[in-house]
Parts: structure tokens; C-alpha cells; sequence
């Protein structure tokens, strides 16, 4: 037996029915310390790098992807959490004059950024007296403000927690990535997911999204243990999931390329020497499962 859990209207006008809807990507993992937001990052950019319209959200208070972005925000500007706050009719007393063309910010690789902030982190309590569907928040807006529409593919980067930001972004979500170390901890935590996954459907609030990849990340080659462990989640998601649905990528080991391209805000794509073309052509077949997956249709 595995460990995963079993899972459990837009009232849009005609035009923007016909109009084309972007997908939403969540890069998410409870644990901290597996490299979630460089994923999202670089992913970003490969799908950028072949022709796509990105729109990257961070909903993570920590900001570290608005970080990687350039995109630190002074006390007076806005962020995600405002715009989200504004989109309910019901907190009118504390909406900000503010838009969402004032907040996105273009990078030079042409990705949108839409940055998060500190605020972020008191979004459950915020909204907790709201009659609204509190877990459609995010879905809500994405659709109300049109920004489904206006582009390719829109990558969230998650909180390490499975707290009330999380809820909003998997429902919003048509495929979830997932990086992992390949540790114990990691097995719990994939557990955990598939069953907030599940919670989701039962919630009655749509369909769960589809967990299109997991990516075995940080791992140190020199080490048994961590391939044994590796091959010993990897062997209980094709149990629980089958061969088709496990998806299961080519590890991410703990190379210093990608501590040094972190570290000086640089996607592994500004690099032209050799030494990153392995992480490169990692990141490009990250993007090409994005673009190649089968999301089924989420109402």
C-alpha cells in the first residue's frame, strides 16, 4: 500500500468565453528547503525563452520570488494581497487605490511579475469573516480581471505550508509540480498533499488539478542513501498513481550553477558557458511538460 491519499461559473460573457484561457501552473511543496521557487523561476523562463506569455504570481509572503524578480517592494506599494483584498465587495472599508496594471512588473526576459509582500501572511485572517467562497478567491479574480486571458501560462509560487493560500492557488490550478528531496520527510509531505488534493473535491468546490511532475531536487550523487530513497518514493507513486500519472523527472542535483545563478538574481539561461547547458535542457523539458500535459477540463 502506498502513501498517497485517494482524491476525493464563471458567470463570464459570451466574448470572454470565446476568448483564449491560459493555464495556471502552481509550483508547491509543504516542506520547505527543496528549492520550490528556483523551479518556478527557471521554468519560467524556459517557457518564456520559447515563445510563451508568462505571467509568474508569487503567493508565498516570504517573496522570494519577487526577490529573484528584482522586484522588492517599498512600504507603500501593493502587491497580490491587495489586489486579491479588493476583489471582495464584502471589505470595501479596507480596499486600496490601486490596479493591477500599477503593480505587474516586466522583467527584462518579458515575464510578468506579480510580486507578493508581507501582508500576504495575514490573507487567512483577513478574509476569515468574508460569506464569500473563501478557497475561489484567487480563481475569482484571476477570471474577473481577465488576466486567464491575457496569457500563455500563469506560475504561481506557493507558501510552504497547506494553509489557506495554498487552498486559493490549487483551485485556481489546472497542474501542480512538485519538487521534493528524495528524505522521509518528503514521503510525508507528498502524502499530505494528495490529500489536501482530495479535500478540494470534497470541499465541492471544483475538481482537484492534476499533479503533472515530480521533481526530485537537491540531491547529492554521492550519497546511497538519497537514491534509495528516491527510487523508494518514486516506486509508491506509480503504486498509488500508475506508470502514466507518476511523472516522475530526472533529478536536480545539487549543483553550484544554480546557487550561483540564485545568487545573482539570473535565470540559468543567462549563461552561455557549458557548464549550464545540462540544467538548461533540465528546465526546458520542465517547460515542454507543461506545455505537452493533459489537464482534462477544471470548471
Amino acid at each position: 500500500m502506498g502513501f498517497l491519499f485517494k482524491s476525493k461559473k464563471n458567470n463570464a460573457s459570451s466574448a470572454s468565453q470565446n476568448l483564449k484561457t491560459g493555464k495556471v501552473i502552481s509550483f508547491l511543496n509543504q516542506k520547505g528547503g527543496v528549492g520550490k521557487t528556483t523551479m518556478c523561476f527557471n521554468s519560467a523562463h524556459a517557457l518564456a525563452r520559447q515563445g510563451a506569455r508568462v505571467l509568474c504570481i508569487d503567493m508565498d509572503p516570504q517573496a522570494n520570488l519577487s526577490l529573484l524578480f528584482n522586484c522588492e517592494l517599498g512600504d507603500d506599494e501593493h502587491s497580490i494581497f491587495h489586489l486579491l483584498v479588493n476583489s471582495i465587495r464584502e471589505l470595501k472599508n479596507i480596499h486600496t487605490p490601486t490596479h493591477v496594471n500599477e503593480i505587474i512588473r516586466t522583467h527584462p526576459s518579458g515575464i510578468d511579475i506579480l510580486p507578493s509582500s508581507q501582508e500576504l501572511s495575514g490573507f487567512e485572517l483577513t478574509v476569515s469573516g468574508v460569506s464569500t467562497s473563501r478557497p475561489l478567491i484567487l480563481k475569482n479574480y484571476l477570471q474577473k480581471s481577465g488576466l486567464i486571458h491575457q496569457y500563455d501560462y500563469i506560475i504561481i509560487d506557493c507558501p510552504p505550508t497547506l494553509g489557506l493560500l495554498v487552498v486559493n492557488t490549487l483551485c485556481a490550478t489546472d497542474g501542480v509540480m512538485v519538487p521534493f528531496r528524495p528524505d522521509e520527510f518528503s514521503k510525508k509531505g507528498l502524502g499530505h498533499l494528495y490529500s489536501v488534493l482530495g479535500d478540494i473535491e470534497e470541499m465541492g468546490v471544483g475538481e482537484a488539478p492534476k499533479v503533472i511532475a515530480h521533481i526530485p531536487n537537491l540531491m547529492d550523487n554521492r550519497r546511497k542513501q538519497e537514491q534509495e530513497e528516491l527510487e523508494s518514493i518514486s516506486g509508491e507513486l506509480v503504486e498509488d498513481l500508475g506508470e502514466e500519472h507518476a511523472c516522475v523527472v530526472d533529478p536536480f542535483f545539487n549543483r553550484a550553477q544554480l546557487v550561483r545563478s540564485g545568487g545573482q538574481r539570473k535565470s540559468v539561461f543567462d549563461y552561455q558557458s557549458k557548464e549550464f547547458q545540462g540544467l538548461q535542457h533540465q528546465f526546458n523539458e520542465l517547460a515542454s511538460i507543461i506545455k505537452e500535459s493533459d489537464y482534462g477540463h477544471r470548471g
